[in-house]
This record gives C-alpha cells, structure tokens and sequence, in this order.
C-alpha cells in the first residue's frame, strides 16, 4: 500500500485502537486471555493508514473525543494499537500536559529521570541542567514537588526536558494552550527550529490558525476515521467547513449527530476493515497482517499463554529444586 522506494519516519497501516468496557473485574480478565471479543467494545480509532516522510509537519485536528491523543499515545508507545502495522523510525519526544512526570519528584528531579531514561550520564545531564532550568522559566520552582505546579507549570517543564533532548519526532497534544503568553512564543520558536532542522513533527491543537501556520500536512481524524489527510490548506480549509457546520446545528442537532457517530464506534468491527481491504485490492496475507488483533498490552493471545506457561514451569523448577536439597 505504501511506496517502498520512499524512506519514512512513521508508516503506520490499518490502526485501530478498541477500549472494552467491563461490569466486573472477572469479565476482564476473561477476556485476557480469550483476546478482545468479552465486553462492551469501544472503537477509539478504526483503521487509520498513513506515511509520514522526514520534514513532514503534521497536524491532526478533529472535534472532542474524535481519538487525536489516542492516536498519539499508540504512535508514543504509551499504548499498544489493536490491531494494524506501526513502524517508527527514530527517537519519539512526546510533550503534554502531566505526560511522563512524577509528580512526588521535584522538577529538578525529574529532568534528572528523564535524561538518564534517554541514556544521557549524570556528568552529562549536570551539563545541560542549567539550560534545560532556565528555559522552563520555574525559578525556585524547579526544586518543589510537581503535584504542587500548575498545568502551565507541568507544561513548562515537560516541554523543556523533551526539546532538549533533541528527538528525531516531536510529538505535542495541546501542551502549548496552557501556560503564558511568552512561554507560548518560546515553545513555538523551539519548534520552528525543529521544523529548520527537518524535524518529523505532529501537532494537535484546537488553534486552527497555528495548525495552519506550522504544518505542511493536516489529518483530520473524526470519531476514530480519518477523514482527510492531505496538504494543510486543503484539509484545513475543509475541517473548518465542518466545525462551521456544526457549529450552525440546534443542540438536539448536534446531540443526534454526536450520538450516531459513537453508536458507530461501539458497532464497528474488524471484518468491516477486512472487507474494506479486499475491495480495495489488498493481498489476503497482507490484510491477515493487517487485521490480526492483539491483546493485554499488545501481546497476542499466544504469546501471552506462552508466556505464563513459562513463569509457571520456572517456579515449578525453583520449588523442585529448592525441596532437592
């Protein structure tokens, strides 16, 4: 489906995302280990294909609850997708609000963290510390606790810790609509020296003006579809068409609308991705991979008994051998 011949940061193909909502815990567990076919299912993203190339600068618009941050947090490894095929290439810096931060750690100690998950020495890091401080702009603040910052605070730091870290893919959901003005203007001359630096870069925000202004491509995600994606003014100009729409609806209108659109999350299914992709002339091994489900944190039903099957033969081993003496 995607030119070989071309070199991307991010290929991602058929990407769903299903969150099973469950009465008790037993029917959770259940469905562990028969995979992802208990519960009432809820389709957070349903089958998004797409290719992002070195220098692209993408951002994904969509209304509320439309799967944006889900859509990041797959891309970020915070969450294994359902099913579908994700290829990064590159290091990922994800900045949003609370993303990644202990919160019973001060900021000093966090960046600390932070730069020795990324292999940094603390030679290295006591370097850096003292830029990465002054840009977050905390003073006295760096040394307090995190719980006890503000959203524009946790914004502030996080944003610092990941831009200087330097990742090849930048991602930002909506770190930038909290905090002041000034920072703001910081933030996006940091980011406008990621662009120059042909930086790989997505970056959702509800300002339409600043999607406009840093992205050369927009996708626009609704209800977990992707609508569009394509040349920002092209998508831009058609999603803002939309929001207008919408805007115009009655509020019985708008409920009605916004009702039908989750009803349809809940409906959806993988054969309907299968039978989309063999219309669409995609080889049957090819749509199998694409399709395959997974389940309890990305592991597929297999993996997982195989797994167990091992922890419980390598206790039986130790118990042997403990009672062999």
């Amino acid at each position: 489906m995607l030119d070989e011949a071309k070199q991307y940061t991010v290929r991602a193909q058929g990407i769903t995302k299903n969150f099973q909502l469950f009465s008790t815990q037993s029917e959770k567990l259940k469905s562990i280990f028969k995979g992802n076919t208990d519960g009432a299912n809820f389709w957070a993203l349903r089958g998004l294909t797409f290719d992002i190339e070195p220098g692209d600068v993408v951002g994904i618009v969509g209304t509320n609850g439309s799967g944006k941050s889900t859509l990041l947090n797959v891309l970020s490894g915070v969450i294994p997708q359902t099913s579908g095929t994700l290829e990064i290439n590159g290091s990922i810096g994800v900045v949003a609000i609370n993303e990644g931060l202990n919160w019973d750690l001060t900021g000093r100690e966090n960046i600390r963290l932070k730069q020795l998950m990324m292999g940094m020495t603390n030679h290295q890091i006591d370097l850096a510390m003292p830029e990465i401080v002054e840009f977050s702009e905390l003073g006295e603040f760096i040394d307090q606790p995190v719980k006890d910052y503000s959203s524009g605070m946790r914004s502030k730091l996080g944003f610092s810790i990941v831009t200087h870290n330097d990742p090849d893919i930048l991602v930002v959901d909506e770190a930038l609509s909290v905090g002041d003005q000034n920072f703001s203007k910081k933030a996006l001359t940091k980011i406008r020296e990621f662009i120059a630096d042909g930086k790989t870069i997505f970056f959702v925000s509800h300002d339409l003006e600043q999607v406009r202004e840093f992205t050369n491509k927009v996708m626009w995600i609704q209800y977990g579809q992707m609508l569009n994606f394509g040349p920002t003014k092209q998508v831009a100009d058609e999603y803002q068409a939309f929001t207008q729409k919408l805007d115009q609806m009655s509020e019985d209108e708008r409920t009605q609308f916004v009702n039908h659109e989750k009803q349809q999350q809940q409906l959806f299914t993988i054969d309907q991705l299968k039978d989309k992709y063999i219309q669409s002339g995609v080889s049957e091994t090819e749509m199998r991979q694409m399709t395959k489900l997974r389940s309890f944190e990305g592991f597929g039903r297999f993996s997982l008994w195989f797994t167990l099957a091992l922890i419980v033969a390598m206790m039986a081993l130790v118990i042997w051998m403990g009672y062999g003496r």
